[in-house]
């Protein structure tokens, strides 16, 4: 049976998985009830990738919080991941779904509403879509703005980008149906406190 699709998306970078406490943060992150934690990197190995998904579903498994491989279908095998997220040029959603069958959630990272619609035609449970708002991690990308996230009705439609606490509510409203953030979580003095009051507004 498939499996519910968190609102709020707790996504990794490097700098992000290199912290020493990073299990410890994904276990705090992991309280909030309605939280997905994605090991994402475009550097590491997969052997390093594979330890750290394991590691990230214990410390995850307490709260039965979902663990989400991006880009590393094989990875997302070996760690009996919950999900597999792909990136805009990624893998054929089709070839995925071979690998890991009909249960894991299959998400796609998209940068416009005929890509996130595209993706639809694909198959995938859902679609990230952005950035909505300028944001540090792709300093060159042009915003999007609210106004796409009402265009693709299909699938639950993850806003990022730029997202912070105080904007959450706004993306909600756009259409939105959760969305998904790196700094703010991670680098946050209580990512539990942060992640409980991001949840306030679904």
């Amino acid at each position: 049976m498939k499996r519910h699709l968190p609102q709020l998306h707790a996504v990794t970078d490097n700098s992000v998985l290199e912290l020493t406490n990073y299990t410890d943060l994904a276990g705090a992150l992991a309280m909030g009830k309605d939280v997905a934690v994605h090991i994402r990197s475009g550097t590491l190995g997969g052997r390093r990738l594979t330890q750290l998904a394991a590691d990230t579903r214990a410390a995850c498994r307490p709260h039965k919080t979902l663990v989400f491989v991006n880009d590393r279908a094989d990875v997302a095998l070996a760690a009996k991941a919950d999900g597999l997220h792909l990136p805009s040029a990624g893998l054929p959603v089709h070839a995925a779904r071979r690998l890991l069958g009909d249960d894991v959630l299959i998400g796609r990272s998209t940068h416009s509403v005929d890509e996130a619609l595209a993706a639809v035609d694909e198959g995938v449970d859902y679609v990230f879509l952005g950035p909505i708002w300028p944001t540090r991690s792709h300093p060159d990308r042009k915003p999007l703005g609210l106004g796409v996230l009402s265009a693709v009705k299909q699938i639950p439609v993850i806003a990022i980008g730029g997202i912070e606490p105080d904007l959450v509510p706004l993306a909600i409203d756009a259409g939105a149906y959760g969305v998904a953030a790196i700094t703010c979580l991670w680098h946050a003095p209580d990512p539990h406190a942060v992640a409980e009051s991001m949840l306030l507004s679904f």
